[in-house]
């Protein structure tokens, strides 16, 4: 058993934590980084799969996203725009195949409408909701106490209408069924992106791509670390604080012990950069508060199929389309262009979510790929059923993830907890993607909550320094 000593401990090496250390090195303090798994990134992972280069975690890069654009200047990463030209397709309820530009699906007349004022109608809440703190809103209880689906139900009689707005908060961001969160949470979702009609805008939220990958991040923010700072393969399995030991105190408490099966790391500090649902699974002497405890039992990610499908060539260009589907109807609920930088080949990708993703991956696995592949010949062909290249990323077979993208809280939740989640507990912070305001579920998000760490992290030492020195 190695035996180290650093200022702070970081518990996770995803866009959160590696910011936050690069940040506290910078800041003229001693950290060290530990990760479970093989490799840097978390929920952001570039790899080939049969010689094809994938984006299999996050890969979107949208222009409110400020703290990822400021991070991708100062790493030097260069972006590429989406490809976007042509037609998209609807598929509505009747299973007809349908093209249109624009963001509002062809539809029925009365339908169209309703889709038009249920968005201005979520326009309007989002715009009163601080997705800092939510919870403050005067109406917090009631809308956090009320699933997105029964408010929408009480919003309209059409039900096409509803499956639609339902489709950008449930199947494409959540990924749960819109029975099993609130309105709160839903209007958190939208307000985090600046409008829910950002959400609507395929255009806006997917907006541009990292050349070689997101994974470009979190790689070349680990490349800044010595490789003593960093350790890969050390899943964290005990943490020994001591109540002592807070941020307020005039006197410094005792030393933070993190433990894994290799090291055990002494230091002033500890951020905990791990997603809610896998904070549970380091041991804490003592206990956290029973309420974080509690609160982590009321996060949970939600679960998502990532297909990925390449071809010889971007068939549906042929065809005038650009690639961007959309259905609440069809298996893969949405679907984009997908194609690498300077490829040749074309590529498609496909997303299955919550429920629909529970029955496919009952499936056997050759049966599951069929049914996908089906689902996105009824957006664009038969030829769509050929790929020569296929890879499904399931994110909740993944040990140190368990589902996507992010979590969220279930009814009630977050303004119970939601608070809670955001304050330090002792000499340990905790935060990811999953807290943020901005940016919530989305790297940029990750960036901030990491500078945010970063930044309490600095300025509880100091004070500590300061009550010591005086």
């Amino acid at each position: 058993m190695q035996h180290l000593e650093r200022d702070v401990v970081i518990v996770g090496a995803g866009a959160t934590g590696l910011t936050a250390a690069v940040q506290l090195q910078r800041s003229g303090l001693s950290v060290i980084v530990l990760e479970a798994r093989d490799r840097v990134g978390g929920r952001l992972w570039t790899d080939r799969i049969d010689g094809q280069l994938y984006e299999i975690g996050g890969q979107w890069v949208s222009p409110d996203q400020t703290a990822l654009l400021e991070t991708l200047d100062e790493l030097n990463l260069q972006t590429y725009e989406r490809y976007r030209d042509g037609d998209s397709v609807y598929i509505g309820a009747d299973g007809v195949a349908r093209r249109f530009t624009g963001d509002i699906f062809p539809a029925s007349e009365h339908t169209k409408a309703e889709i038009e004022r249920l968005i201005v109608t979520l326009d309007a809440l989002v715009a009163e909701i601080d997705p800092a703190a939510p919870w403050k809103h005067p109406h917090a209880a009631e809308f956090d106490h009320v699933s997105f689906r029964s408010w929408l139900e009480q919003q309209s009689d059409d039900a096409e209408a509803r499956e639609n707005i339902a489709l950008f908060i449930a199947d494409a961001m959540l990924t749960k069924p819109a029975h099993s969160f609130s309105l709160l949470q839903a209007l958190l979702m939208a307000a985090s992106a600046g409008s829910f009609s950002h959400l609507v805008d395929a255009d806006f939220i997917l907006d541009r791509r990292v050349i070689g990958g997101l994974q470009q991040v979190p790689l070349t923010l680990a490349g800044q670390l010595s490789p003593d700072d960093l350790r890969l393969g050390q899943p964290v399995r005990r943490i020994r604080w001591s109540n002592a030991a807070l941020p307020d105190d005039a006197v410094e408490g005792e030393p933070v012990e993190v433990v894994t099966d290799d090291l055990t790391v002494t230091a002033r500090r500890v951020i905990v950069a791990v997603p809610p649902n896998l904070q549970n699974r380091i041991e804490y002497a003592p206990p956290l508060p029973r309420l974080r405890q509690q609160s982590q039992q009321h996060q949970s990610l939600g679960l998502v199929i990532k297909v990925h499908a390449s071809y010889e060539t971007p068939f549906w260009r042929e065809d005038g389309l650009s690639a961007t589907a959309f259905s609440p109807y069809q298996v893969v609920h949405e679907a984009y262009d997908n194609t690498n930088f300077g490829e040749t080949r074309g590529t498609l990708v496909g997303f299955v979510s919550d429920e629909k993703a529970d029955r496919l991956l009952a499936l056997p696995a050759a049966e599951r790929r069929q049914r996908i592949l089906s689902s996105l010949a009824a957006y664009y062909g038969e030829r769509a059923l050929d790929p020569v290249v296929y890879f499904e990323s399931d994110w909740a077979a993944e040990e140190w993830t368990q589902g996507a993208y992010a979590a969220s809280f279930d009814l009630g939740g977050l303004t119970r907890y939601g608070a809670l989640q955001l304050e330090p507990v002792g000499p340990l912070r905790f935060g990811s993607s999953d807290v943020a305001a901005e940016g919530y579920q989305h790297v940029d998000g990750a960036i901030r909550v990491g500078r945010r760490l970063a930044e309490e992290t600095v300025a509880s030492l100091r004070h500590v320094n300061e009550e010591v020195s005086v």
